[in-house]
């Protein structure tokens, strides 16, 4: 795998000097800049339409329209052209590509340990740290306005997400490589200011979600086989794609898998495969869930998605996997602290690429509904910490802590950005709710209540 680690031969103490000395280059006030030059954001979802099943687009449009934040969320190429001409230092990690705010929560290790981290890696790519950091605090931004809190408190949560991914950079800086691989975030240390539990009141586990309502159901058919319930507008069988040669596919995902991971696939057969509508950036795109079962009958249940190109290809450059389902394997495997064990890729017979994973009740999902500006901040700053580590493991942690410094330069700089770009995305918003009235865009309205 092409790891984007600058020079990492060079002492510590050099490499922070070099990071340090980018700043002469590169000023860390540079990142308040936000100048919207600019572009057509209907034009730019759009574009990223092509390819996407036609029939769900209402629904991806019409979660979009229910507030700024579900456009952001969304809107993950619309960010990436704006992000493209901004300033970097060249320092370049395998990034996230879409690490907003939401996009982070708990799951358990193989070894059954709840941990705090990225969840999703769709648009994962090497590309320069900033992009990362900034869509994570303009995210913050956008949240803090959807609670209706003041703009200074906004500012706020959305400097202590900077701030910790600074001082979280500064340690593991001082780290060595392989302390820097094993670090993780337990999911009991998400605290707020007052020492309680943030995900307690805020993070939803497994069928307590509301997600879970897209958590298959089975039943037992008239043959007494088991069989995934379509629901309307979540799950459906379509027999067409994945389902139709859904034995080819499966057997090209288990060559995917480390070959002791393969031993435990073999010990599952699948019985059904369903079509799923899945979060609001991936609607549209092929995705489906397997249900597969053991010999006494108990299911395991895997997501199988689609994976398309990297929204920071056309400014990054693209992957050098052929699949881009390997791309988003291998770009969780290198970012995240600990990764399902059947986390692997596949390709159906028209040449669409997909990675498939666990679909487990298991996982912490966040909400931000009712967060207070305490909360928010609280967990903005420990989406800051999960990020600063998931960049270190493949960037150079000393250099990028060198740039960043001891003091809240930056900090102040990106607030500033992340501000700024919250009132772009009202912009963008208002220019999707906008077409949608107009007739330009189709909008199930009744997903965005």
């Amino acid at each position: 795998m092409a790891v984007p680690v600058t020079d990492g031969r060079l002492p510590r103490a050099e490499r922070l000097s070099a990071g340090k000395a980018l700043r002469d280059r590169i000023p860390r006030s540079s990142h308040a800049d936000w100048k919207p030059g600019r572009r057509d954001p209907i034009a730019i979802l759009r574009q990223d339409d092509r390819g996407r099943l036609k029939e769900l687009l209402p629904i991806r449009y019409g979660r979009m329209h229910a507030s700024p934040l579900a456009f952001l969320r969304g809107a993950a190429s619309v960010m990436a052209a704006d992000l493209a001409p901004t300033p970097v230092t060249g320092l370049r990690v395998q990034a996230c590509g879409d690490a907003h705010l939401l996009n982070f929560g708990g799951f358990d290790t193989p070894e059954r340990r709840l941990v705090f981290d990225i969840t999703d890696f769709d648009e994962t790519l090497a590309a320069p740290w900033e992009w990362d950091v900034k869509r994570l605090a303009a995210s913050v931004a956008v949240a803090g306005r959807y609670l209706k809190h003041p703009d200074r408190d906004c500012a706020a949560a959305a400097r202590s997400t900077v701030a910790a991914y600074r001082e979280t950079m500064g340690r593991l800086a001082r780290m060595t490589p392989l302390d820097v691989w094993y670090a993780r975030l337990d999911l009991e240390t998400v605290r707020d200011p007052a020492g309680h539990p943030v995900l307690a009141r805020h993070g939803h586990a497994g069928r307590d979600h509301p997600a879970a309502k897209v958590f298959p159901k089975t039943a037992v058919d008239g043959e007494g086989r088991t069989r995934i319930v379509d629901e309307p507008k979540k799950i459906y069988h379509s027999h067409t794609g994945v389902e139709a040669e859904a034995e080819a596919f499966l057997a090209l995902f288990r060559a995917s898998l480390y070959p002791e991971r393969q031993v435990l696939c073999d010990r599952f057969h699948r019985v059904d495969v369903a079509m799923k509508v899945v979060g609001v950036g991936s609607v549209g795109t092929r995705c489906a869930v397997a249900l597969l079962l053991d010999d006494d009958g108990d299911p395991l249940f895997l997501q199988i998605k689609e994976a398309r190109h990297s929204v920071l290809a056309p400014f990054a450059g693209e992957s050098p996997y052929a699949n881009q389902g390997e791309r988003v394997v291998q770009g969780q495997r290198l970012m995240q602290s600990a990764s399902d064990v059947f986390l692997g890729w596949s390709r159906d017979g028209k040449g669409s690429d997909y990675y498939c994973r666990q679909l487990r009740d298991g996982k912490v999902s966040v909400s931000v509904e009712g967060m207070s500006s305490p909360e928010l901040t609280a967990y903005a700053g420990f989406c800051g910490r999960a990020l600063a580590r998931a960049h270190a493991r493949s960037g150079d942690a000393a250099r990028i802590a060198g740039y960043l410094g001891g003091n809240d330069r930056f900090d102040q700089a990106v607030g500033a950005f992340a501000l700024a770009y919250a009132d772009q995305t009202e912009r963008d918003h208002a220019e999707l709710v906008k077409a949608v009235k107009a007739g330009r865009v189709r909008a199930d309205l009744d997903e965005a209540r």
